[in-house]
């Protein structure tokens, strides 16, 4: 009986022992290139706003990303008729696809405004640029909705059709909320996090050539 109570403490010793050094183990931090560097660097280059900060390939490691990415999808086609049905809108295929892109609920996204006025104001502001620059109207997509009540009665959210815009171009969970725009040919621009109207008129300037 001894024995085994013996061996019983042992074990929790040596569970504890385990337990508090994987819990002291130190936070980890990588540039865009995946290259290790010093926390003290990595919250340099943070605060200048040009990249993201997002999960790395283990729990206590954290990434740098580029905050635009720009690349082509193979069947623009399918994807139009995938968003049609979900958003019971009729798109132009010689146009580009506006995506504002909200990834659900988090601690940017929670602190915004929630000022019904200023909302409206803001999007209203968005989509005449849009207009203006290639009458095309934004399409509102969430993964989760957890979030979008500030937002009823002035946009009309739809659930992402399968998971297909996470997918395509959306791999982590970014701050706030992204866009991608997605010329005729397929080709794209995705901005990650928070931006500006300007970047969603930019993107789709460039993309309506």
């Amino acid at each position: 009986m001894k024995k085994i109570l013996l061996t019983f403490i042992i074990g929790i010793l040596i569970y504890s022992c385990s337990a508090t050094k994987t819990g002291k183990e130190k936070t980890r931090y990588f540039d865009e290139n995946n290259v290790e560097i010093s926390k003290s660097k990595f919250n340099r280059i943070r605060s200048t706003n040009k990249l993201l900060d997002i999960p790395g390939d283990s729990v206590n490691h954290k990434k740098l990303t580029l905050r635009e990415k720009r690349g082509k999808i193979n069947d623009r086609k399918s994807l139009e008729l995938l968003l049609e049905k979900a958003t019971d809108r009729e798109l132009d295929s010689d146009k580009p696809i506006v995506i504002i892109y909200y990834p659900g609920k988090d601690l940017c996204n929670s602190s915004g405004t929630t000022n019904t006025e200023w909302i409206k104001s803001w999007y209203g502001q968005l989509e005449d640029g849009l207009n203006q620059v290639a009458q095309v109207k934004p399409l509102y997509i969430f993964k989760d909705n957890d979030g979008l009540e500030k937002y009823n009665g002035i946009l009309n959210w739809k659930k992402d059709p399968e998971k297909t815009i996470e997918r395509l171009f959306f791999e982590y969970h970014y701050p706030c909320s992204s866009f991608v725009v997605i010329s005729k040919n397929g080709d794209y621009i995705s901005y990650f996090g928070e931006f500006g109207k300007e970047y969603v008129w930019e993107a789709t300037q460039i993309m309506n050539k």
